[in-house]
């Protein structure tokens, strides 16, 4: 009876190590795969190019700069100081910025060789130049103090005058003007500064009156008129038709009566448009987003200065004076 119940022992033991032996292994589980992290966005640099310090192109470049550095992935734009639209220009062609602020008739010479990019100046006609938008009209501002005695063009005659920085756009615009007033550089003492050493000069008594092409109301005006009696020289009806005749590009404008302080009326003047330019190399994918994310943060661009409030995208090819990129025409398009 034992030995019976020894081998029935013996054969369920041999039964069950035999089932254990045919379960089914399980698998060791596989080791769950993170996620790769996204890889971080190329570096884009795009520098601005845009005046000087007291003038419109450099806040507003600032703005510009903060909201594609916000907006666009891997982008690293910086505005930098210049000595505005003739330099910026050539500081394109020489790719040293991606972006410039320019005067538009400023880059029509350029494009065609033609008024201060004849010949060889300024290293001649720029073919490769594009605008990628129109942004606000820069007024001409003829300033002088209220007891310097200059009442019209013609009193500047024999007087010490600031023309703008040399091969500036606002150079260009004094000269064109005194020559429709039948003036020229023999008749004045030129002096060629930029808007913040024109003001400084003025202040201090060293010069008489200065052209200041840019968006108004000007830093550099405001600066003057902060410590001394300004005065604006209007350019009237007669003259500025015929500088418009000659020179398209001009419009008449007007600066209104409280824009400075203590210039009670209003002031009669021309002006051309400020824009921004690339060279036709730039990708167009880029220039259409720089566009883009500008015109949907305006706000930013009214908190730059107070020019920023006209800069739309319904003015955008208001003046344009080139062809467009491709990534503008995109833009526009749309």
């Amino acid at each position: 009876m034992k030995k019976r119940v020894s081998l029935f022992l013996i054969i369920a033991l041999v039964l069950s190590l035999a089932l254990v032996g045919c379960a089914p292994k399980e698998e060791p589980k596989a080791e769950e795969k993170k996620p790769e992290p996204a890889p971080a966005p190329e570096k884009v640099f795009v520098n601005i190019a845009t005046g000087g310090t007291a003038g419109t192109y450099f806040p507003l470049g600032g703005g510009m700069a903060d909201i594609w550095n916000k907006n666009i992935p891997g982008m690293n734009a910086t505005a930098e100081s210049t000595g505005a639209s003739v330099a910026n220009v050539n500081m394109l062609r020489d790719g040293k910025v991606e972006v410039i602020f320019v005067q538009n008739d400023v880059a029509y010479y350029a494009a065609t060789g033609t008024e201060i990019f004849s010949g060889t100046n300024n290293n001649g006609k720029y073919d490769g130049i594009r605008g990628l938008t129109t942004l606000y009209p820069e007024t001409v501002q003829i300033v002088t103090l209220a007891n310097k005695g200059i009442e019209t063009l013609v009193d500047l005659k024999g007087k010490k005058v600031a023309v703008g920085a040399p091969g500036s756009g606002t150079e260009a615009n004094a000269r064109q003007i005194l020559e429709v007033a039948g003036l020229t550089y023999e008749d004045i003492t030129e002096q060629y500064l930029s808007f913040a050493e024109a003001a400084q000069n003025l202040k201090d008594g060293n010069i008489d009156a200065a052209f200041i092409t840019a968006g108004h109301p000007t830093a550099a005006v405001q600066d003057i008129g902060a410590q001394n009696d300004i005065k604006i020289v209007s350019i009237p009806s007669d003259i500025a038709k015929n500088l418009i005749q000659k020179y398209p590009f001009y419009t008449q404008v007007t600066i209104p009566a409280g824009t400075y302080t203590k210039i009670a009326t209003d002031s009669e003047t021309v002006a051309v448009m400020a824009m921004l330019a690339v060279d036709a190399k730039l990708d167009t994918e880029l220039a259409y987003n720089l566009l883009k994310t500008m015109y949907g943060n305006t706000d930013r661009m009214k908190a730059s200065h107070a020019n920023g409030a006209m800069i739309t995208k319904d003015s955008g090819k208001d003046g344009m004076s080139l062809d467009l990129h491709p990534g503008a025409e995109k833009f526009f398009n749309e």
